[in-house]
């Protein structure tokens, strides 16, 4: 059975961080439907003075945040230690687990392209040790399809297998389209599917999708996506829905507010961090 789009969300324009202008495409009204990602933020700007300011250090508990950077620059830093960049075309996972801090840096570029999206974590991996990790460009396969490319940024494809997460893992594809090109992916029925058409229009199912729109399909084993009179570059996203209570406030996501409750508290009280901080705080 062909997957159809259910549902679309079109960004709107705002801010976050120190100021970085970016579009808000998925957040705290969209979780159900679009359950196990919580939030997908994209960044397109060439005017540095959009993003500059970057995201100073901040804390993060319940979630996993996977950035990809296809155009421009993304530095990393957190309270593990970790000090990292990643640049064109590479991805950045971190595994906030029961508490991490953290900063990121966008230095100036011809131009800032790429999407950050929030995963959920499953309530037994709620409390798991915080972690990060960097997918740079030569770990990532491009495989060619008929008129564009696919780049398996997670998961597998068709017999390959990419990075993948322990605790929630995903397929996760950059797909680039010549005009009027098209893609047919199999899928697993019960997985659930989101499209994110970062540059350009395709169809799906016959249903235009316009560009920073993410498109929610029904369930099935395929899905075609056609480009139009111009390139494409989508990003498809699949994985298993939680269906799990959802407490969310701010850069925290638990299951309960007594949870929300306690990691506020616990930010409050000096005791979030459950690993030994290593940044130097200077």
């Amino acid at each position: 059975m062909e997957r159809k789009v259910k549902r679309q969300i079109t960004g709107f324009p705002t801010q976050d961080g120190a100021g970085v202008k970016l579009v808000r495409v998925l957040g705290l009204e969209t979780t159900a439907e679009y359950d196990p990602i919580l939030m997908l933020d994209s960044f397109d700007s060439t005017n540095p003075q959009d993003y500059i300011a970057g995201f100073p250090m901040h804390p993060h508990r319940g979630i996993e945040t996977i950035s990809y950077i296809y155009r421009g620059k993304m530095v990393h830093k957190d309270s593990l230690g970790n000090e990292d960049s990643i640049s064109d075309g590479e991805v950045q996972w971190m595994t906030a687990g029961s508490g991490i801090l953290h900063e990121e840096r966008l230095p100036a570029s011809e131009r800032m392209l790429g999407v950050q999206l929030w995963l959920n974590l499953p309530v037994k991996d709620k409390m798991t040790a915080p972690a990060y990790q960097s997918i740079k460009s030569h770990e990532i396969e491009e495989i060619a399809i008929e008129n564009g490319k696919l780049r398996l940024l997670a998961g597998q494809f068709k017999g390959k297998q990419g990075f993948s997460s322990k605790h929630l893992p995903i397929d996760y594809y950059d797909i680039h389209l010549s005009p009027n090109a098209s893609i047919s992916i199999d899928t697993e029925t019960d997985r659930s599917v989101l499209v994110f058409t970062l540059v350009g229009e395709v169809t799906i199912g016959g249903e235009l999708v316009k560009e920073k729109t993410a498109a929610k399909l029904t369930s099935g084993d395929n899905v075609e996506i056609k480009s139009v009179d111009k390139d494409a570059q989508v990003l498809f996203i699949s994985s298993k829905a939680l269906e799990e209570p959802i407490a969310w406030g701010g850069p925290i996501v638990m299951n309960t507010k007594d949870e929300l409750q306690k990691a506020f508290a616990e930010l409050r009280q000096g005791t979030f961090l459950q690993q030994e901080m290593k940044y130097d705080k200077k």
